[in-house]
């Protein structure tokens, strides 16, 4: 057992310096021109650092020749010119890696929601928002602290340890070697931190990660909580997530800090030593000047605190390779839907759409659609009916590539849609949805997603169309209000109908209306069937509907079963028929 520990220790740990390794030759040749005046900057803050502690010595022994005027002169000059370097040097390194860094930040956010708009629906249906929320937010930023730490120690830390401890060795060699047994006993006690560092940091990313997403549920599930009562429950939720991560965080800091105890605790000790040495001739040779003894202390105590911060670094690194495994993994992700290498623009003719022997099934479930076979022929209106789960929000999703069918093609005039860009293919078509979904941003601006070029006048045009001018003038800003998180201020028969004037905007060929009229009134309901009569015509149009009232007009009914259509005709055809679409026809209008 141990031995498998033992390996797969070493395993986790070779992961981490890739990964390492990875996000160093990455970031650091992409901003090299920051990061080398920050590195001259550093260098020069580790030569003045160690240039103070010598010229100690130098003070202490002036200060002992006061007659000798001109050697006074000179060391206050040293003095003043080593700290006025020490200190332009420090504000250049910290604003330069504070640059560097946010720009690494930026960078790895605008990558990490690049990958996430590449990936398919399928992939958004699997993971959930706060998890994504959570590798955007705080793996970039966990990121660039790793470079800081990295480049810091190895570079501003080490140099200053290195020009101090040979200080200490100029001055005082006997010393310095017996101050030297501090570094092997940190090394080892380090060591025995990092192996539950790695541990307790994961466990604290997931519990923010349960954090955000009760924030998140509170939020968009306000309504649900308050009618259910459910107050209760969120808090009882968010009281254990934060308790979690408020436990996990106190070890991280007992085990970051673990480092001080122990390296004052060794560095008391050497000190001790030292005074107790100090006064001790060796082979009949005195310790040295007082200068000499004053300036080997100095360094001693000044190596102290990079010593520190070297002796942490590892902890450090470990604690933040998380967010950086966190930040690959997203990034590395295999996209679920890609575009086709070879692509081309779509051009629509007619708008015939076909299905040829498709068959689906969304993941880790049974197949939805089965070799199906079905033509919407162009220009004329198509409506899918039947019981819910049947697959027909599948086929609009199969028709906006949302998804690609397992087996089968789809195609529009001929054209396999897998052989189209995304842009072209989904400009041809415009979609309403039975849940409309709007961005907490004006009307106008919510509108123009539709078609970003589109002048007033033509938004205005289109809203007239869907009735929806009327209520948009009347709101307290108009067309320049802001309705809030997905439409907070709006009513849902509201969103519906801005989700309509999106549609008659595009001026798609292709038309897809999934519930289009779910959420209004039957007056309002009046309206859009007129209108979307309007938009439709000479479109190819297909049409989801539950409530067969909205669809009685169409071209063609197909009743869609178990994934198949069981049968498909105009309505006078299916009536004839006397089959499933007759029996749910007569079960709605049994009242007349």
């Amino acid at each position: 057992m141990n031995t498998t520990n033992r390996r797969f220790n070493l395993f986790r740990r070779a992961t981490a310096d890739s990964l390492l390794w990875r996000l160093l030759t990455e970031s650091l040749p992409e901003h090299k021109g920051k990061y080398a005046a920050a590195i001259a900057a550093m260098v020069l803050v580790a030569s003045t650092t160690a240039l103070s502690a010598w010229v100690m010595g130098e003070i202490v022994d002036a200060m002992t020749d006061a007659e000798n005027k001109r050697r006074i002169y000179w060391v206050a000059t040293s003095v003043f010119l080593i700290f006025t370097a020490k200190g332009f040097a420090s504000f250049a390194q910290t604003v330069l890696m504070a640059r560097a860094g946010n720009r690494i930040v930026a960078e790895k956010q605008t990558s990490l929601f690049k990958r996430l708009l590449g990936q398919g629906i399928a992939f958004f249906n699997t993971t959930e928002s706060s998890d994504l929320l959570l590798r955007v937010t705080q793996s970039a930023q966990m990121a660039r602290n790793v470079i800081d730490v990295v480049v810091t120690g190895f570079v501003r830390d080490l140099l200053t340890l290195i020009g101090l401890v040979a200080v200490m060795f100029y001055q005082q060699p006997f010393l310095s070697l017996i101050s030297l047994v501090v570094g092997p006993a940190a090394v080892l006690g380090v060591r025995m931190i990092l192996t539950k560092v790695r541990a307790i940091m994961a466990q604290e990313m997931a519990g923010l990660a349960e954090i955000i997403k009760v924030v998140q549920e509170t939020s968009t599930g306000a309504r649900v909580i308050k009618a259910f009562a459910l107050e209760e429950v969120m808090q009882r939720r968010m009281a254990s997530a934060v308790r979690d991560v408020e436990k996990r965080s106190n070890k991280m800091v007992r085990l970051e800090s673990a480092t001080s105890p122990l390296m004052d605790t060794l560095t008391g000790a050497a000190i001790a030593a030292i005074v107790l040495l100090s006064s001790t001739s060796f082979a009949g040779q005195s310790v040295g000047t007082p200068g000499q003894l004053m300036s080997f202390v100095t360094a001693f105590l000044m190596a102290y605190e990079p010593a520190k911060r070297l002796s942490r670094m590892r902890v450090t690194i470990e604690a933040g390779m998380v967010g950086v495994r966190m930040m690959y993994d997203l990034l590395d992700m295999p996209l679920t839907l890609t575009e086709a290498p070879d692509a081309q623009k779509l051009t629509v003719g007619p708008g015939k759409v076909t299905l040829n022997n498709v068959s689906f099934g969304y993941a880790n479930g049974a197949p939805v659609i089965h070799d199906l076979d079905l033509t919407f022929e162009a220009g004329q209106t198509t409506a899918l009916v039947g019981p819910s789960g049947g697959g027909k929000s599948t086929i609009l999703n199969l028709l906006l590539r949302l998804y690609d069918p397992s087996e089968g093609v789809v195609c529009i005039d001929g054209s396999d849609i897998r052989q189209a860009t995304f842009a072209s293919l989904r400009e041809k078509i415009a979609f309403v949805g039975q849940d409309t979904f709007l961005f907490s941003n004006t009307v106008m601006e919510n509108l123009r997603v539709a078609r970003p070029n589109a002048t007033d006048e033509e938004v205005f045009d289109a809203a007239r169309v869907a009735h929806a001018h009327d209520f948009i003038e009347a709101l307290p800003g108009g067309y320049q209000t802001h309705i809030g998180e997905n439409g907070a201020f709006l009513s849902g028969g509201q969103r519906q109908r801005l989700s309509i004037t999106r549609a008659v905007l595009r001026h798609a060929p292709i038309l897809l209306l999934d519930e289009a009229t779910s959420a209004l009134d039957s007056q309002s309901e009046a309206y859009i069937r007129d209108a979307l009569a309007r938009v439709s015509a000479g479109v190819t149009t297909i049409v989801i509907a539950h409530r067969l009232a909205t669809v009685l007009e169409a071209d063609k009914i197909c009743y869609i079963e178990a994934g198949e259509v069981k049968e498909q005709g105009t309505l006078q055809e299916l009536l004839a028929k006397g089959g499933k679409f007759k029996k749910l026809y007569e079960t709605q209008f049994q009242n007349g």
